[in-house]
């Protein structure tokens, strides 16, 4: 699966491959509520045809009205806004006092599509610097934790895997958790030393190792954008990795398990150099409380919990599996079967 950035780039490289006239409009900038955040992007060709978005639609329906009446003429790149106005907001499907800002970009052979594609299939972060006045397009390695930058005279955008998932284990479940991740761009790595485990375990564009995970761990230098996921069930692989895990900057770490194996993770992992404080941040039993019970239901509820940590939601709204509400009888059901 791709993401949308890499969906509306793809689709941009065939347009311009195939000779036909497309712009690349991207957010810039937003004022009070807006339905699509800075970066959003959006690629619309000289028939009217779009990929991706950069509103709720109505901004797309504009858009599309524009370019099949007056079809594509720009030659260089325009910044544009959306939703000045009390009636303009209503207009086009902003909030009260939502203001949109847009970039829209004429795309052609020098745009340097392709090679951003192909430097992204490197699963490299790139980023990609467009001068404002002149259209010339330049791409950079990206450092970790850039920003999206916009001047008077350039926009620099970001493009590639910015978070990155360590998977610890290659299940089943661990199969839906990868593909849904690198949807949601992150870069993934699987690391299971079990070689009956590996054998036929392959999701494209995941980095499949087999060294042991606590080691996987220390090479990975985890930062502020990388989770962890032990999904093993085995003490032996699972625990060390945590540990090493919880003592970085690592802003996701969980392990699946039950109730009743959580704690006694808890309690092994205190045997070890670890400080009660750094305990806290084990997730466990993970994922959110969503009722799920089959594995790629379980795989949206680690990846929903994740996002929810991720994006700085309030511990207070958010509602984990490790607080499911049980009811006599059924316990077992929810926590050992239904999920995590």
């Amino acid at each position: 699966m791709d993401s949308i950035d890499l969906e509306v780039l793809k689709t941009s490289a065939a347009w311009i491959a195939a000779g036909r006239r497309c712009e690349l409009i991207t957010v810039i900038k937003t004022w009070g509520s807006s339905p699509r955040p800075v970066g959003a992007t959006l690629a619309i060709c000289e028939d009217g045809t779009v990929v991706g978005s950069v509103s709720g639609g109505c901004i797309e329906d504009d858009l599309i009205a524009r370019v099949r009446d007056e079809g594509i003429s720009r030659t260089i790149p325009e910044i544009v806004s959306y939703g000045i106005t009390a009636d303009e907001a209503h207009r086009f499907g902003l909030p009260c006092g939502g203001t949109i800002e847009l970039s829209i970009e004429p795309l052609s052979a020098h745009s340097r599509i392709d090679e951003l594609l192909a430097r992204l299939e490197q699963h490299e972060l790139v980023q990609r610097r467009l001068d404002l006045r002149s259209g010339e397009v330049e791409l950079s390695k990206a450092a970790p934790g850039a920003q999206m930058q916009v001047s008077e005279q350039a926009m620099v955008t970001l493009h590639g895997p910015r978070w990155r998932l360590l998977i610890i284990g290659a299940g089943q479940l661990s199969r839906f958790l990868a593909q849904i991740a690198l949807a949601m761009d992150y870069s993934v790595t699987v690391c299971d030393p079990r070689e009956e485990y590996r054998a036929g375990w392959h999701v494209d564009g995941v980095q499949l190792v087999h060294e042991m995970p606590d080691d996987v761990v220390l090479e990975m230098n985890l930062d502020h954008r990388s989770a962890v996921v032990a999904l093993t069930h085995d003490p032996k692989l699972d625990d060390l990795a945590l540990m090493e895990a919880l003592k970085s900057d690592a802003f996701y770490v969980g392990a699946i398990g039950s109730r009743v194996n959580n704690s006694k993770r808890r309690e092994r992992l205190l045997e070890f150099d670890l400080t009660p404080e750094q305990l806290t941040r084990l997730h466990g039993p993970i994922g959110l409380y969503i009722g799920s019970k089959t594995p790629s239901e379980i795989a949206i509820s680690i990846l929903a919990e994740m996002t929810a940590i991720k994006n700085g939601v309030p511990t207070n709204m958010i509602v984990p599996h490790a607080a499911a509400p049980t009811q006599p009888g059924d316990a077992v059901c929810v926590v050992e079967s239904g999920a995590v």
